[in-house]
């Protein structure tokens, strides 16, 4: 049981300006709107420019975010970017976040779970607050996934865009706040979703980057399959968690990589179209941004009120995958 009632008590997003659509994606690799609509739901996808980097992005994100729930950055008192694409390997992106924002305060440091980064950060952050160790955390879910797309590869190059969400946790009202979290892993799928250069088992070589060993390969059907099971089964087990019906659900908010898989969750918990927030048309697979993009969006949106059942889900690399209950 928590010590302290722990909650979202602001939003900020940030989507890069520039536009590619599928009719650009038509002239860059064999492939077609209708066939990238039908199968995957997306229709265009945001891209950084080339002065943005991963910080950049999540700076907009927190300071929207910070400013939502009343403070200044010097109230943070911990930074959590959840990232697979940091600005560089050290210092980390929440350090270099941290001295942009003036958060003088604050701890800082990245997690790194792939798309489902965004719910371990919230379950990483809420439980430092419910045990008295901090007041106010920071947590960003925050990508520039166009830097390692391969933009060769059909497969790939159509699903994936850049962007930062983010939320402040703090303390709320007895009833508020997250009733539980649902984390899992299984590493024996690690080579199905991968960006296996630059690390210490392949160093960056002229050979590796002649290689594309630097980009995003995923073996696109097994990752599907892995996703349609447990994108429905995590959110299960996390409202088994909260003691918390199906029925009593106000909103789903899923990681947004497929529409077909966020569908077969939406049909696994017995919920209409209506009850999900549905953004990956404009955005593609953000990895981490997408859960605190399509957040901060329905927030915007009026589509969370107070004392609604929000469900957040998503799955990644990994493999991850990550599920909350949260009372609005």
């Amino acid at each position: 049981m928590s010590l302290h009632p722990v909650g979202i008590i602001g939003t900020g997003k940030y989507v890069p300006e520039r536009i590619l659509s599928n009719k650009e994606l038509e002239e860059m690799v064999e492939t077609n709107d209708e066939w990238i609509v039908t199968r995957t739901g997306i229709k265009e996808r945001r891209l950084a420019s080339p002065e943005e980097a991963t910080s950049d992005l999540a700076l907009i994100a927190s300071k929207q975010a910070i400013a939502a729930a009343g403070l200044t950055a010097e109230d943070i008192d911990l930074i959590i970017v959840a990232t697979i694409t940091p600005d560089m390997f050290f210092p980390s992106t929440a350090c270099l976040l941290q001295d942009k924002l003036g958060a003088k305060k604050a701890a800082a440091f990245d997690l790194s779970a792939a798309c489902s980064g965004f719910i371990y950060g919230m379950a990483t952050g809420s439980s430092m607050i419910a045990s008295g160790m901090y007041k106010h955390v920071l947590v960003v879910g925050a990508e520039t996934l166009s830097r390692i797309t391969d933009y060769t590869d059909r497969n790939t190059c159509i699903l994936f865009g850049d962007g930062a969400g983010a939320v402040v946790l703090g303390q709320v009202e007895e009833g508020r706040g997250f009733r539980s979290f649902e984390l899992g892993a299984d590493g024996s799928g690690g080579d199905l979703l991968k960006v296996c250069g630059g690390g210490s088992r392949v160093p960056a070589t002229e050979e590796s980057i002649t290689n594309k060993k630097h980009f995003i390969h995923m073996a696109g059907n097994d990752v599907f399959k892995f996703a349609v099971r447990i994108m429905g089964s995590a959110a299960e087990d996390a409202l088994k968690k909260a003691g918390i019906s199906k029925d009593d659900i106000d909103l789903l908010v899923p990681h947004q990589a497929n529409i077909r898989i966020i569908q077969s969750a939406l049909s696994r918990l017995n919920l209409s179209d209506d009850k999900a927030m549905i953004n990956l048309d404009k955005y593609g697979n953000m990895s981490a941004a997408s859960i605190p993009v399509a957040l901060a969006e329905a927030v915007e949106e009026g589509r969370v009120n107070e004392g609604d059942c929000l469900v957040l889900v998503g799955f990644g690399g990994g493999l991850t995958w990550g599920a909350s209950v949260l009372i609005w």
